[in-house]
């Protein structure tokens, strides 16, 4: 494997982006070549060899490519930016998008990581020797899909809204989280080794959050499920199992709803969390009657009401189901869904 080594030896005035900062880009170039990579600040071109010392050359493919990065690189943005194979090792903080949507090789930063590590990641690993900011392994702003594969393994703590959008993959955190783990999370694995404000797996659909330390508010609905025993590093640990999040869908498989699992170890779970277990019934049956409740299970009119809001309505070209809503909330202190009243107007104008 041929390798290159960069030295940062002019700090840029602004954030420098380096999208090309990668094995596939420098694989088959000479050390020339790749200084004369384009990379950009504000709105203006530059070349790496600007701001970089550049020593070595690529390998035949990027897979025989390795890069060395070394400096104060906290001004240097996009680093590993959709790398395909290879190895790169950063020797220094770096700032945002480090890793985003890798697809393969390692990556690995003997520093801290800005916001927005890995996202919208693939597939690879990113290895992290120190903290992560927001929106680790997120989607990027307005999308829907976040990490997607891959492996993300940060050694010490991270910033808010880790796993934002997950669909696949695994993110194993060191440290502690800030708040909203794995909110949206459809798919993927997180582990959480220290403890975590609060917020995790919120409307989360499906999914693992795994947290060995404490949670400091759990989400009101999530339910306690029961316990049971979980392997992590080659050792069973007992855990509780959190089932949720109730207050979003959820798709089936096999006639089964799929639901999110927050697994929680036993030994942190400490008097707050065995409340919040011994509520979890009142919750359980809270959200069962919710359920019902959106359905229209047990928010019925009798015939005789059916018959005075028809007669009510009578004579009527056009009435709208709003105008029923509020009819029988006046008259009877009855909610009604939106998809009951258009079948009462149905009833009434088939009557009529």
């Amino acid at each position: 494997m041929n390798t290159i080594t960069f030295t940062l030896q002019k700090e840029p005035e602004l954030y420098l982006e380096v999208e090309e900062m990668t094995p596939d880009y420098c694989a088959g170039k000479s050390a020339a070549e790749i200084a004369a990579m384009p990379v950009y600040m504000g709105n203006q071109t530059f070349t790496l060899g600007e701001f970089f010392d550049v020593n070595g050359k690529g390998g035949a493919s990027a897979e025989d490519t390795k890069l060395v990065i070394n400096g104060d690189l906290r001004k240097i943005k996009y680093i590993g930016l959709k790398m395909t194979a290879g190895e790169i090792v950063v020797n220094g903080s770096t700032d945002m998008y480090t890793g985003a949507w890798m697809k393969g090789g390692s990556l690995t930063v003997n520093g801290n990581v800005h916001s927005f590590a890995g996202t919208g990641m693939e597939g690879g690993s990113l290895v992290i020797n120190g903290n992560a900011k927001d929106y680790l392994g997120a989607a990027y702003r307005g999308d829907w899909r976040g990490m997607q594969g891959g492996t993300i393994t940060v050694k010490g703590n991270v910033g808010s809204d880790t796993g934002l959008f997950m669909n696949g993959g695994t993110i194993d955190i060191g440290g502690d989280t800030d708040f909203h783990v794995g909110i949206h999370a459809d798919g993927g694995k997180i582990i959480i080794r220290g403890n975590s404000k609060g917020r995790v797996g919120g409307q989360m659909i499906k999914g693992e959050i795994i947290v060995l330390g404490e949670i400091e508010r759990m989400m009101p609905t999530f339910l306690h499920v029961g316990e049971t025993e979980i392997e992590l590093d080659g050792k069973m640990i007992p855990v509780q199992i959190w089932q949720g999040d109730m207050g979003t869908r959820h798709d089936k498989r096999k006639g089964e709803l799929i639901y999110g699992k927050v697994y929680i170890k036993t030994e942190a779970a400490g008097e707050e969390r065995k409340a919040d277990v011994q509520k979890a019934k009142v919750s359980r049956e809270k959200v069962v009657k919710e359920k019902k409740f959106d359905r229209g299970e047990k928010i019925k009119l009798t015939n005789a009401q059916k018959a005075e809001v028809a007669e009510f309505f009578k004579g009527e070209a056009q009435i709208s189901p709003n105008d029923v809503k509020k009819v029988v909330k006046e008259k009877f202190d009855i909610e009604l869904k939106t998809i009951q009243a258009s079948k009462l107007v149905h009833e009434i104008q088939k009557e009529e």
